[in-house]
């Protein structure tokens, strides 16, 4: 009982807090409003004796009253405001009366027919401590908060709580978080990478110095890293380096899948700039619907015959004609899938043959050669 006579006593002084200072405003307002006109007045005569003795020159004083006749102007205009609004008051008051009466009640009447006065507190400290899977995000954050503030040195938690502040659209936190990261974990193209980013979401999509400097690390620990290179791109193209902007969307584009999700975009920049989108290579096409059909009455090994027909007419073609670099990826994968290992390494040595004079392609090779397990030469 105690605590519904101190919840209404709490919201009677909170309404009278609002309303009281309402209804003495006007009566106040002409009051002070008329001692503003008598100061300023005050002050004309003060700037005309200050000019009589010498204290201030002729242009300062022009200045002075120039100024105090505008304050005199906009007091005199609240004086005639607060005569006007006098005459509505008796209204104000019974609309004032009637919101101190009815906010409480209409509150209160709300809060028991959708709020849950019989549920127990769960204080802050009771909810961190709970099971994670019964917390929400905002109590995951701050437990994590909580922990990193008691050890500000965990750099796995920084990593952790990183990408949670980017989904909860605080890239700043983000960054900070990444840095942290970086800090205590080490370089890693990764943490560099989502830094730049967050830190380019922070300035509205401008690739800042701080965001530029972050992406150059990333490339620098992986040369052939896709998204900070798709960002540096753009910073050139926004610091109006024109030409060095299309060389690196060009360098982007030349040999991706054009399948990738950012390829789109990458094209529509370069054509901003008056370049010219390279040629795509055409994926390995997949069997059309005759052949879909035909494939689901065979049996499992006529389909997997197949399949290695359509990998071995790939093959022949990079053999005769040559391809891309995501050709050449796509070929050692489908051989990987097939349970073809030997063949899959003669095909990464070959393409290694082919690309290895362009360190970038070499460099991207060997790193799916490792994402496979394959030894190569």
């Amino acid at each position: 009982m105690m605590l519904w006579i101190l919840i209404a006593a709490l919201t009677a002084a909170a309404s009278l807090s609002v309303f009281i200072p309402m209804a003495r405003a006007r009566s106040n307002e002409a009051t002070s409003a008329a001692a503003d006109e008598a100061v300023y007045r005050q002050q004309l005569e003060e700037v005309d004796r200050d000019l009589e003795r010498g204290l201030i020159d002729e242009a300062a004083a022009e200045a002075a009253r120039t100024e105090i006749a505008r304050r005199l102007l906009a007091a005199n205009d609240r004086v005639q405001h607060a005569h006007e609004g006098a005459k509505s008051s008796a209204g104000l008051r019974i609309s004032q009366v009637l919101a101190i009466a009815v906010v409480p009640v209409a509150a209160l009447g709300l809060y028991l027919y959708l709020g849950s006065p019989n549920m127990p507190d769960r204080p802050l400290a009771a909810r961190l401590t709970a099971p994670p899977e019964d917390q929400s995000a905002s109590e995951l954050v701050a437990r994590a908060e909580r922990h990193l503030a008691e050890n500000p040195q965990d750099g796995r938690g920084w990593a952790v709580l990183a990408p949670i502040y980017m989904r909860l659209n605080n890239p700043e936190a983000s960054a900070n978080a990444y840095s942290k990261a970086i800090e205590f974990l080490g370089p890693s193209q990764e943490f560099f990478t989502n830094m730049g980013e967050a830190l380019t979401m922070v300035n509205e999509g401008l690739v800042t110095a701080s965001a530029r400097e972050a992406f150059e690390n990333a490339v620098d620990l992986e040369p052939t890293a896709v998204k900070p290179r798709f960002f540096l791109a753009l910073a050139l193209g926004q610091e109006g380096r024109k030409d060095d902007a299309i060389s690196a969307w060009e360098a982007l584009l030349e040999g991706a899948d054009p399948t990738a999700f950012w390829v789109p975009a990458a094209r529509d920049e370069l054509q901003k700039l008056g370049g010219t989108p390279p040629t795509m290579a055409e994926t390995l096409k997949g069997p059309n619907r005759e052949q879909v059909e035909a494939a689901s009455e065979m049996s499992a090994e006529d389909r997997q015959a197949m399949i290695q027909s359509m990998v071995d007419g790939l093959a022949a073609r990079l053999a005769s004609d040559g391809g891309t670099l995501g050709e050449w990826q796509r070929l050692i994968r489908a051989y990987i899938v097939l349970g073809d290992e030997s063949k899959a390494t003669a095909i990464l040595n070959e393409a290694r043959d082919v690309f290895g004079s362009n360190a970038a392609d070499l460099a991207e090779i060997d790193a799916m050669a490792e994402e496979l397990g394959l030894s190569g030469q």
